[in-house]
């Protein structure tokens, strides 16, 4: 089958294309809405553009193609292969892509809000600016990826894998985080108002000029993290490990300027020089 026959037949009413293969054909703009695409072979076909609402792609093999622009929203993309295709600027709103292959997938600027990408890998993926509001992602692989400016509010990363990645400037206010893997990530100038981040291992990241107001840091490992001049007003860091950490000009104060929630918080060979502590007293 080639671009031409899909389109043809696809305009005569027929909607399921299951296991066809096309490689490298044009179908930029191609309306082919609600079609079963399932197990399919697209490798590096041209779909930027496409009106592909409510799709099958279910363990389709979408690699090196280009999305780009695309409508696809409510799709179901589960197990699918996208390994290195471009998504950018996309709608992914509602779909479901459990147990995909995202890696080296370039998702700038795109909408994945609502979506579920629970256990999915997208570890080197280009995620700037991508709106992940309320997304689903837990235990996903995010190793190294680029989450600069993008938007996590309330999205579910619980036992994800983040280690190094990139999230400067992310919004991930009231996102829940609980169980994941942030070793070495950059967080700088992140928002993470109320987020919990309970029993997470937060080793060596760099929190520098974040905002953590009500975060809950319970038991998390925060041993050599930088945290210069990070706002920590009212947040929970009962039995967390800062060791080692540099908090600088932290804020640890609470509403009533008398304690922070450290309780049996682990401070050792920490550096305070310029914080404000919990009796609202700045550490010489």
């Amino acid at each position: 089958m080639d671009a031409g026959e899909l389109l043809r037949r696809y305009a005569a009413g027929e909607r399921d294309f299951r296991e066809i293969k096309l490689t490298r054909v044009n179908l930029v703009n191609a309306d082919l809405r609600d079609v079963n695409l399932r197990e399919a072979h697209l490798i590096e076909v041209n779909l930027s553009g496409s009106n592909l609402t409510g799709v099958n792609f279910r363990e389709a093999n979408l690699s090196g193609s280009n999305l780009g622009g695309a409508m696809l929203q409510e799709c179901n993309l589960i197990g699918a292969n996208l390994l290195g295709a471009n998504l950018m600027g996309s709608d992914l709103s509602g779909s479901s892509l459990r147990s995909a292959n995202l890696s080296e997938v370039n998702l700038r600027s795109a909408n994945l809000s609502d979506a579920i990408v629970g256990e999915a890998n997208l570890s080197g993926a280009n995620l700037y600016g991508t709106n992940l509001t309320g997304a689903h992602l837990s235990r996903a692989r995010l190793v190294e990826a680029c989450l600069e400016h993008a938007i996590l509010d309330n999205a579910n990363l619980s036992g994800s894998v983040l280690n190094g990645a990139n999230l400067t400037g992310a919004r991930l206010s009231q996102a829940v985080l609980s169980g994941a893997s942030l070793e070495g990530a950059n967080l700088s100038d992140a928002d993470l108002t109320r987020a919990n981040l309970g029993s997470t291992n937060l080793r060596r990241a760099n929190f520098t000029n974040a905002k953590m107001r009500g975060a809950s840091l319970i038991w998390s490992s925060l041993r050599g993290a930088k945290m210069i001049r990070v706002n920590l007003y009212r947040a929970k860091l009962n039995w967390s490990n800062l060791s080692e950490a540099d908090l600088s000009e932290a804020i640890l104060i609470d509403t009533n300027l008398r304690r922070a929630n450290l309780r049996d918080a682990n401070l050792q060979n920490a550096n305070l020089s310029g914080a404000t502590m919990p009796n609202g007293q700045v550490f010489a």
